[in-house]
């Protein structure tokens, strides 16, 4: 059985420049609860934590609030550290600044490009279980060379790194 997901670019866009409104907290995996930096590697990829999420001008709340993410899940890549904030760059390459409650561990990717099929075993010969279009996000279960593996709909596919935004050109994921 094939599926195909598509999504409403209106409903879940993928794009960087939101409404301004409040955010709500959700707690970076793997990091530390003092003031410090993480110790963990920069650059990397984490996901949004919150359905709202303030990006702003400068490491503080005393800068002013750029735009507000609202998706929850979206994968930005963490690109600097300044005590409790992140400066983050989402797909369309725009940065920010983001207290690190508002930031998850859980790791997510979003597919670029085309349609893309998403297949049983590593090997583009093998069936598809799946088609996605760009935009469409799913959870990054695995990656190693070329290969990812996902979970999208309740089904697990893979898909190579390159059509993906969300996971570094040589990171392995277990």
């Amino acid at each position: 059985m094939l599926v195909v997901l598509c999504l409403l670019a209106a409903m879940l866009p993928a794009s960087s420049h939101w409404f301004r409104q409040n955010g709500a907290a959700a707690a970076e995996n793997n990091e530390s609860s003092d003031g410090a930096e993480s110790g963990l590697p920069v650059p990397r990829f984490v996901s949004l934590g919150a359905g709202r999420v303030n990006v702003r001008t400068g490491p503080g709340d005393r800068y002013p609030i750029a735009y507000v993410y609202q998706r929850h899940g979206l994968p930005v890549e963490v690109v600097q550290e300044f005590e409790l904030y992140r400066k983050v760059r989402d797909q369309d390459g725009s940065e920010g600044w983001v207290h690190k409650r508002l930031l998850s561990g859980r790791r997510t990717v979003l597919i670029t490009g085309a349609v893309r099929a998403l297949y049983r075993d590593p090997d583009p010969k093998s069936p598809a279980v799946l088609q996605a279009e760009s935009g469409v996000q799913a959870r990054l279960i695995s990656a190693k060379g070329p290969w990812c593996l996902l979970e999208l709909a309740g089904l697990r596919g893979y898909i190579q790194r390159q059509y993906l935004y969300g996971v570094l050109p040589d990171e392995t994921v277990e």
